[in-house]
């Protein structure tokens, strides 16, 4: 069987089949089709352009497709509103830091985690089981930036501390909502060479520890090579190769779209 072949249905966790999006006159996916078994880490790559944080934002569902589909273990993931992909096990972190710089790291997890929590509304407002519940998230937060190696910093603010420190807060607020499936959009941006060791060790770390599903879209070739067990390339919003990340990186489609010469 080709290595382009996909899984049959039954064996993923999400399957995106002939997803197009549109802004106006501009096509941003063209037919996407891809999938990814439970617990893989499959990195999506691409020039500037190619529609990677596109596709991040329809399984977020920040964008609405014009046509295809897209299911997430079994669920029709296009008929989910955004505020509910967090109940399904769905959590993303961001290109760009989306912190809160005055509150605690501690603090900061503790956000992410709350979507997880259970009184509901009119209980929280009336304080009923609220102070065991913020408890049992407080020890949660506390033990994930502890096994992030965060732990002496939980009680500092955000604001000041190093690019690469801040990086790996983004992801134990991610975890904090105790996803299945954790989409990471370019977490090596701005980080030193040694960063980005030291991230794709965190990413392969975190996959095992909280048998997570990933999917990375990231510029760090030599990071995404390294730790998926599969790869998606894209370009002008279309697939133009897939599978190992071996095959990926030595095929000439690909080679052409980041070089733009024939390989």
């Amino acid at each position: 069987m080709s290595e382009t072949a996909s899984p049959s249905s039954r064996e993923n966790l999400l399957d995106v089949s002939g997803v197009t999006v549109t802004f106006g006159g501009i096509v941003a996916l063209d037919g996407l089709s891809f999938a990814i078994k439970p617990g893989q880490i499959c990195g999506l790559i691409g020039p500037n352009g190619a529609g990677k944080t596109t596709m991040f934002n329809v399984v977020s569902r920040i964008y609405q497709p014009s046509s295809g589909s897209v299911v997430f273990d079994g669920k029709d993931l296009l008929s989910v509103p955004a505020h509910e992909i967090a109940h399904l096990g769905i959590a993303r972190t961001f290109q760009n830091l989306a912190l809160f710089p005055t509150m605690s790291l501690l603090e900061n997890v503790m956000v992410g985690a709350h979507s997880q929590g259970k009184i509901g509304f009119v209980r929280s407002i009336l304080r009923i089981g609220a102070a065991r519940e913020n408890r049992e998230l407080r020890d949660w937060s506390g033990d994930l930036l502890t096994q992030l190696g965060l732990g002496p910093l939980m009680f500092r603010p955000a604001m000041g501390l190093p690019f690469g420190t801040l990086k790996r807060l983004e992801i134990a607020r991610a975890l904090a909502a105790r996803p299945r499936f954790l989409l990471m959009d370019e977490p090596a941006a701005g980080l030193t060479h040694a960063e980005v060791d030291e991230l794709g060790d965190t990413v392969v770390s975190i996959r095992e520890q909280f048998d997570l599903t990933v999917l990375l879209v990231e510029h760090h070739m030599s990071m995404v090579m390294k730790i998926s067990d599969h790869v998606v390339a894209m370009e002008f919003g279309r697939k133009i190769s897939e599978g190992t990340p071996s095959f990926v990186q030595n095929d000439p489609k690909v080679v052409q779209a980041y070089l733009g010469v024939d390989a």
